[in-house]
């Protein structure tokens, strides 16, 4: 991120133009105890430093103010397992529920809306912790959610952040939260064990309780959408301005979420810092910790200040050089669908890579995600036949059909030789990494590079176990 980071000060962060490879940047090193960064994170992380600061006396006011909100009964059957049985992950929304104190923040919007959504992964053996940022613009297909007046949507393709605002048409966060579950759940094949909410107007109230942050964007910001308008420069900021800050996105840098998600890391950053330094005295503890609870939903298994302490004390003994914070490798999806200019996709095999990583307990760090983003292989530039081996009729052409939609240029369709015991996926020498993007879209599925395969194209032979809805 640009800029000159002193302490307890952040400036605005500028990260790569649309086409450029800006996947994986945004990852960024915590500094102390579960100082998880970011929006959501960012507010969990000085929630969870300030429990244990409070007495007695006030415990069970602050613990009243936690909004509980079960998902269980709303998230089906048909979840991943737990690969790595002690570990954890949880679900971090920033949430902008246009109702009551937050009205004045949108036009025409009747839904809770999801402003930020990130996974916080904690270890089987909580040696390191990562938290993995989703972009709120990722283009991916949204499952079948229970809606309002018991209504359910259909599975369709939209930004990812839509999740939260179907469930969300009922009022009730419970039904926001699960149908972001099932989103991540479905894409990542990562089981979402807890969740967290935070709205707006708690954001405000914990800025202000601090006497406000200082901030130091690198250009005049000037937004009617974001209620903001900033002079260049250092200047300490109160909670209105702040919640603009974090929340504008054009007319700053290149206008993109990405680039938001930096300067939100950096405004987190701050403020957790700032509350380590300032909350000693019981009043502005008290005022603060009443913000932050009040704007705070979780589910039975975190929403309350028992449970909340002992997340923090798990999360305070990772050395403060194993805390990442990662972003789904991705690109606009522009480059596959020109006409497309408002999402971005995400980059195969690196985010299937990343999600198995998790899954499996194995450390990610930023270095080698960024590493490994540099392969970047655009979906529109591999081409791929697809052959049905099942012996079933129309299933290469469903499962072609799948791969058209995520942008992947298929060649033809047709019969395989033989009908096949498993899904295979080949090519030639020097298509490797077109192959292996392919191969991270079907469950269980390994590329393997064959000199006797057609030229210039990857070939996938569908197998009987290889249901067309599994295909990412």
């Amino acid at each position: 991120m640009s800029g000159t980071r002193r302490r307890g000060r952040t400036p605005a962060a500028t990260t790569g133009r649309p086409g450029e490879r800006t996947a994986g940047r945004g990852g960024t090193r915590l500094t102390r105890r579960g100082r998880i960064l970011a929006w959501g994170a960012g507010v969990t992380a000085v929630v969870v430093l300030g429990v244990g600061g409070v007495g007695a006396w006030i415990y069970q006011d602050l613990n009243d103010n936690i909004n509980r909100a079960d998902v269980d009964d709303k998230l089906g059957g048909n979840r991943p397992e737990n690969l790595s049985p002690g570990s954890k992950n949880i679900m971090l929304v920033g949430s902008d529920s246009r109702d009551g104190a937050n009205a004045k923040y949108g036009k025409d919007l009747t839904t809770m809306q999801s402003d930020t959504l990130m996974v916080l992964h904690i270890p089987a053996d909580r040696k390191w912790a990562a938290v993995v940022s989703f972009p709120r613009d990722s283009y991916v297909e949204i499952p079948a959610c229970e809606m309002s007046e018991g209504k359910k949507s259909s599975p369709h393709k939209a930004k990812i952040n839509e999740a939260f605002a179907l469930g969300g048409t009922s009022g009730e966060v419970a039904n926001a939260a699960a149908c972001s579950i099932k989103t991540v759940e479905a894409h990542t094949g990562l089981r979402i064990d807890n969740f967290m909410s935070i709205d707006f107007s708690g954001f405000k109230g914990m800025v202000d309780a601090l006497d406000g942050i200082e901030v130091c964007p690198e250009q005049a910001i000037t937004s009617d959408k974001a209620k903001l308008n900033m002079k260049a420069g250092c200047q300490t900021v109160d909670g209105e301005t702040a919640l603009g800050y974090v929340r504008v996105r054009y007319g700053v840098g290149d206008g993109s979420d990405i680039g938001r998600i930096g300067r939100q890391q950096e405004f987190m950053n701050a403020l957790a810092e700032k509350a380590q330094k300032k909350l000693t005295s019981p009043d502005a503890l008290y005022g603060f910790m009443q913000s932050a609870t009040k704007s705070l939903t979780a589910d039975p298994g975190l929403a309350g200040i028992k449970p909340l302490y002992g997340l923090a004390n798990e999360l305070k003994g990772i050395p403060s050089d194993r805390l990442a914070f990662l972003t789904v490798p991705n690109y606009p999806r522009e480059a596959d669908v020109p006409t497309d200019k408002a999402n971005v996709v995400w980059q195969y095999p690196q985010a299937a890579d990343l999600f198995s990583a998790l899954a499996k307990d194995k450390e990610t760090t930023k270095d080698q995600l960024e590493a490994d983003v540099e392969k970047l292989v655009y979906a529109s530039q591999t081409r791929v036949q697809v052959l049905n081996g099942t012996g079933i009729g129309g299933r290469a052409a469903e499962v072609a059909e799948k791969l058209r939609q995520a942008g992947y240029t298929v060649t033809g369709t047709g019969n395989a030789p033989a009908t096949v015991s498993k899904t295979t996926v080949t090519a030639p020498p020097g298509l490797e990494q077109q192959a292996a993007a392919i191969a991270s879209r079907l469950p269980g599925v390994k590329a393997a590079s064959d000199a006797s395969a057609a030229a210039g194209v990857v070939t996938l032979v569908v197998g009987p176990e290889l249901k067309v809805g599994d295909v990412a």
